[in-house]
């Protein structure tokens, strides 16, 4: 019997890359609190993507009636909110950024969100393959990098094959949310989501994608883009 094939030069580069990380990982020092935080909090918290498929209503210690997803929650501003909004559901948290990891995980304990959230520090490519299929209910990505230079558009989050991995975890009528205040992005995202036969896109009216959905906190980097002149656009869609 012959053993397993080499893989070919192409398939390992993409390979590599589907697991690539853009971006920085750490900025400046970590204060004392932070630092504890990373180190005593965070291991609590953390989904072990290895014991996959994981059904994510048990990664929980009580009853929830849903999971929502949010990729790169930045200084999660916005995951601490909508969890502090929706008392009865569990949130998963994905930032590979270790400043922003250790700003949330200060807030998360300051706000007793401890039973709700669990959090992903790295890519989110390797938290969705591990989720169990139709398992959670909504999938946010707000505000993610442009990467504006067209040699750099390869690293955008929204490619077929990342939808691919949304669309196989948002059960039937789940949604996935994105804002952006990048024009080329948002269309960019519209076109590619519209394409793929796994979502429609809900909106009716110009403001449906022109004012943020209900209930939206608002986030930091929403703050940057509107002082900087730039407008935001919010875009939901429904996996079919």
């Amino acid at each position: 019997m012959s053993g397993p094939t080499e893989p070919t030069d192409a398939a390992a580069e993409e390979a590599a890359r589907a697991h690539a990380f853009y971006g920085r990982r750490k900025g400046k020092p970590l204060r004392i609190g932070q630092a504890t935080a990373i180190a005593d909090l965070l291991p609590r918290l953390a989904v072990d993507v290895a014991q996959a498929p994981i059904e994510p209503r048990r990664l929980f210690d009580h009853p929830i009636d849903d999971v929502w997803v949010e990729s790169g929650f930045g200084g999660g501003e916005h995951l601490i909110e909508t969890a502090k909004a929706n008392p009865s559901g569990g949130f998963i948290g994905v930032e590979p950024f270790v400043n922003g990891m250790a700003k949330a995980l200060v807030a998360i304990h300051e706000a007793e969100l401890d039973p709700r959230i669990r959090l992903h520090h790295a890519d989110s490519i390797l938290l969705l393959d591990a989720l169990a299929p139709a398992s959670i209910g909504r999938f946010y990505l707000l505000y993610p990098d442009p990467w504006p230079k067209k040699r750099h558009w390869k690293r955008r989050f929204v490619e077929r094959d990342n939808l691919d991995r949304i669309a196989r975890v948002l059960r039937p009528g789940g949604e996935f949310r994105f804002a952006s205040d990048w024009a080329h992005y948002v269309e960019w995202t519209l076109k590619r989501v519209l394409d793929h036969p796994a979502f429609v896109w809900t909106a009716e009216v110009a403001d449906d994608w022109r004012k943020p959905w209900a209930g939206w906190p608002g986030t930091r980097y929403e703050e940057k883009a509107i002082r900087e002149g730039r407008t935001p656009a919010y875009l939901v869609f429904r996996r079919v």
